[in-house]
């Protein structure tokens, strides 16, 4: 598949290094250039790609941002009329504690409100940046994806992407259970972080074969 990351951060730069080992063309864009440039150089067959225009010719788009960052960089990147969109922002307090809004929204909600043309999917906002950099195996288990959407295309996507890389998948449902998915993410970085357990852990369910 074509995909664009949008991010080139910890996050951003993991997704271009193990979409690019699945064999996907990739192509990386951010509000650095250079930092996009460099990310896209350390990963032979990605490309750094303008901003402006970035999401044309892109079967999905990898929102690897901030989500104070999300909306902004979405609506920069060109047309997104029926494109499928991964969110793997969490709505985080500063001292990444806690969650700035939840119960009765998400932020994947919020950010499906925004740009409502699109086909938005949750995914991924339980992996730490460490454990997508390193791979879908972690203490010789393999890393389970959750996948919320609205959108069938979406969700199909969403899941042929992660399982490209050799993760798990677990359908989450619809968008609005990004509710559930937002706050285990925070459990997750409270443990990993809050708790000290480091960030070499991910969340999974147990299920009877």
């Amino acid at each position: 598949m074509k995909i664009t990351v949008i991010g080139a951060g910890n996050m951003g730069s993991a997704f271009v290094k193990q979409l690019t080992l699945a064999g996907h063309q990739v192509s990386v864009t951010a509000r650095d250039a250079d930092k996009a440039a460099r990310v896209a150089a350390a990963n032979p067959g990605a490309k750094a790609v303008p901003t402006a225009g970035a999401a044309e010719g892109a079967d999905a788009v990898v929102l690897a941002t901030g989500y104070a960052d999300a909306v902004a960089a979405l609506q920069s990147v060109g047309a997104l009329d029926g494109k499928v969109v991964i969110d793997i922002t969490n709505p985080l307090t500063d001292d990444y504690m806690g969650l700035t809004i939840g119960h009765d929204t998400s932020a994947a909600e919020q950010i499906a409100q925004a740009v409502p043309t699109a086909q938005l999917v949750k995914a991924f906002n339980t992996v730490f940046a460490q454990v997508l950099a390193d791979g879908s195996k972690l203490h010789e288990r393999t890393v389970t994806v959750f996948v919320a959407s609205d959108s069938e295309r979406a969700k199909h996507t969403a899941v042929a992407l992660a399982e490209s890389m050799g993760f798990e998948t677990i359908d989450a449902g619809g968008l609005k259970n990004a509710r559930y998915l937002e706050p285990l993410a925070g459990l997750n970085i409270y443990l990993g972080y809050g708790a000290g357990l480091g960030t070499a852990i991910a969340p999974t369910w147990i299920r009877q074969a």
